[in-house]
């Protein structure tokens, strides 16, 4: 049985949550915005802002021209007062032109360290992996630690930092597959896919001949706002019970016949905390079940490495993931949260 509908009772260990209502009125406001401009992919815009909401990172990987730069745009567009900087990945890119550079000031005599545009609340990324290897590698430690070291010093990013990076199919020419590690630091990964209606392809045909673009939308959260909300989400419940659910869906992973490398601790980390991002996008001040599954695709999938035979016989991660979700126990609610 499910405990999407059935509410902690008094005495559990769930708390009043200040700020949840103010929160979820905050998600609607942000993806009201964006649904007005991504047509037809609700879904989609949920899973993109309860991953910043999350304040993760978010990694965009479809087909080119199905409005992956777009999704992108339109959220930074929609936090007034953020700090927004894109970087177009290209093979001839340098780690630091990603990360920044140290630069000697002739009139002071000393070398002086120069932001690169990481120094950002959100960064985009475009196209990332067309970068080399090692250019891709820059990145490893200011989204896993929010600072850039440079000749021993930190230098901390700015507050939330959130990056958006979005990437063609591994197949395409001129790609590189990212490095597991830089994978792993990505909260999630999503596609948008093509519009499933008539009328919504019909949508952006006239966005398209109106020159309608991401930068006209309108910011509907400061960030302040943002901060505070991040802030809120981390005090939703979630039951010892379905802290539990979620260690035994990753143990589940690396165990699976089909996967070489399954999902480490930060993975399970990462499905917790998407979990409490998703419920308040529900209006909800404790976790379910329920937004467990709803997000366990799109956290786990790229974590896990298969083995040959089944990249071989073309398994896909996510099939993978939804099999372990079908073969474990969803907690009771008769036995408590």
């Amino acid at each position: 049985m499910s405990l999407t509908h059935t509410l902690p009772q008094r005495g559990s260990g769930a708390k009043h949550v200040p700020g949840a209502a103010t929160s979820h009125r905050r998600f609607r406001e942000l993806s009201g915005n964006i649904d007005d401009f991504i047509r037809g992919k609700p879904e989609v815009v949920r899973l993109a802002l309860v991953c910043l909401l999350a304040e993760g990172h978010l990694l965009i990987e479809d087909v080119p021209g199905v409005a992956k730069t777009s999704l992108a745009k339109a959220i930074a567009r929609s936090v007034a007062g953020a700090q927004v900087r894109r970087i177009q990945f290209t093979p001839d890119l340098l780690p630091s032109d990603v990360t920044g550079v140290q630069v000697y000031d002739q009139a002071s005599g000393r070398f002086e360290f120069r932001q690169g545009p990481v120094f950002a609340n959100i960064l985009l990324g475009d196209e990332i992996n067309r970068a080399s290897p090692k250019t891709q590698s820059a990145l490893l430690e200011v989204m896993a630690e929010h600072q850039v070291t440079v000749d021993g010093v930190a230098h901390p990013v700015p507050h939330p930092f959130l990056c958006i990076a979005t990437q063609n199919p591994v197949e395409h020419q001129g790609t590189y597959a990212l490095p597991e590690a830089q994978l792993d630091r990505f909260l999630m990964r999503i596609t948008i896919g093509y519009p499933e209606e008539l009328a919504d392809e019909v949508s952006i045909v006239a966005d398209g001949l109106a020159r309608r673009r991401p930068e006209e939308l309108k910011p509907v959260i400061e960030l302040a706002e943002l901060r505070k909300t991040i802030s809120d989400l981390r005090n939703l419940h979630v039951s010892p019970k379905l802290q539990a659910y979620v260690a035994t869906i990753t143990r589940a992973t690396r165990r699976h016949p089909d996967v070489r490398l399954g999902v480490s601790p930060r993975g399970s980390i990462a499905l917790a905390t998407a979990a409490q991002a998703y419920a308040a996008s529900m209006g909800r001040e404790f976790v379910t079940a329920d937004d467990v599954k709803a997000v366990a695709v799109p956290v786990l999938s790229h974590r896990l490495l298969l083995t040959s035979d089944a990249r071989f016989q073309r398994r896909a991660p996510e099939a993978i993931v939804t099999e372990i979700l079908a073969g474990v126990p969803v907690p009771r609610a008769a036995e408590g949260p």
